[in-house]
């Protein structure tokens, strides 16, 4: 039988966001391996999502700094796979274990002159428009490796248009992200616009009676990892200047920057206006039942928890960064914010949800309908169908 192997430093990542790929692989015939490090699970509590699914899973030690001594031993040990496994296609994700993935088959190819087709595909390039100067450390690597690249993969513009112009081997590839299962959300798309009455499955967990949070009062959302550059702090900030609002924030998922936030939301005294819900698989529920998708992130490739959030017709507010503006269009789909201050968040919530009249505000209900019914229209091009025939195309092209 053929063989695939897909490379991500971190586990989680397959089941996450890749399952779609895994099964494409598998009608071609492919058996598929998935090299990671196990022990670390980032998407999820552990890797029981993998069981049933037919990948064959193999633990490789990967570390994230370059520049860690124990590079050598994971590179070491993907580089005995594959001589063992004798693979078919290699598909390797995240910039750390796609660097590995591709120097250990290069050095393969050369021992052994069995020549492998590479794919890498770039989740977001760590250098951007805007990004600090060390992030351009990466690019010169990014280019160097693009050599021993048959199909480079972006997912939103600005990386196409830089990749293009990398030396590669094959060519560079433009897809509409991971996809997103519309079928899955159009069950929660939002109705009642008013969010006074609005209806919830049976079974659904009630965010608001769960956190204490009146009728009256608007709920804004964030999804994703707690990490420094997803930037929540910039939300909790603006969330002071919001005091005379009836509006509450709510926070899904975990990660590093956890206990930093929740200390600055009970310096602030706003322990009784911002929840963190913790990881959440229900995604799709939560979402129905708020107002407006927050997102100050400082770096995407092309946001996932953003597309959800379209998927179900939530209006947007979001820093105008790359990946972002692939999706929202300002004040069609929601607002945009340059850089990261908190009082312009501040200034488009308080846009979002009033309409200054004299003395006093209206909420902007109908605003909100028309930018969640521009997102669920922008959303049909990224979804699961449109991405299955993109990686259709390239995995047909590249196999033959």
């Amino acid at each position: 039988m053929k063989k695939a192997l897909i490379v991500t430093r971190v586990s989680g990542f397959v089941p996450q966001f890749e399952m779609n790929n895994v099964k494409i692989l598998q009608e071609m015939g492919y058996e598929v391996h998935y090299a990671t490090d196990l022990n670390t699970v980032v998407y999820g509590h552990d890797n029981k999502r993998l069981e049933g699914t037919g990948i064959v899973t193999h633990q490789i030690d990967f570390v994230r700094s370059p520049f860690s001594k124990e590079v050598a031993k994971s590179y070491e040990q993907l580089k005995e796979l594959m001589e063992k496994e004798e693979f078919d296609l290699i598909h390797c994700h995240m910039p750390m274990s796609g660097v590995v993935a591709r120097k250990a088959a290069m050095k393969v190819y050369k021992e052994t002159g069995r020549k492998v087709p590479v794919i890498y595909t770039a989740h977001g390039f760590h250098f951007f428009i805007g990004s600090p100067l060390k992030n351009w450390l990466y690019y010169p690597v990014e280019k160097h490796m693009a050599r021993y690249t048959d199909r480079l993969i972006t997912i939103n513009e600005e990386d196409y248009k830089r990749a293009k112009k990398f030396p590669l081997r094959g060519r560079a590839e433009k897809i509409s992200g991971v996809g997103i299962d519309t079928d899955k959300f159009k069950d929660y798309i939002i109705q009642d616009w008013s969010g006074d009455d609005r209806k919830i499955h049976d079974g659904t967990e009630d965010i608001r009676k769960k956190y204490g949070v009146g009728k009256d009062c608007k709920i804004i959302i964030s999804v994703g990892e707690l990490a420094p550059g997803k930037n929540n702090m910039t939300m909790i900030e603006a969330m002071q200047e919001l005091k005379d609002l009836k509006i509450a924030y709510l926070i899904c998922g975990e990660g590093v920057m956890k206990e930093k936030l929740i200390q600055r939301v009970n310096e602030l005294g706003l322990s009784d206006r911002v929840f963190f819900a913790g990881y959440v698989n229900n995604t799709a529920e939560i979402l129905q039942q708020c107002d407006c998708f927050v997102f100050p992130s400082k770096r995407e490739g092309l946001p996932v928890a953003m597309m959800e959030a379209m998927a179900v017709g939530l209006p947007v507010i979001a820093s105008s960064i790359r990946g972002v503006t692939d999706l929202i269009e300002h004040t069609k789909g929601g607002y945009l914010i340059d850089g990261f201050a908190p009082e312009d968040y501040a200034v488009k919530v308080r846009r979002m949800f009033t309409e200054k009249e004299g003395k006093s505000a209206v909420p902007r209900d109908e605003r909100r309908k028309q930018m969640g019914l521009w997102n669920r229209e922008k959303i049909k091009d990224f979804s699961l169908e449109v991405v299955d025939k993109q990686m259709r195309k390239i995995y047909q092209d590249l196999l033959g």
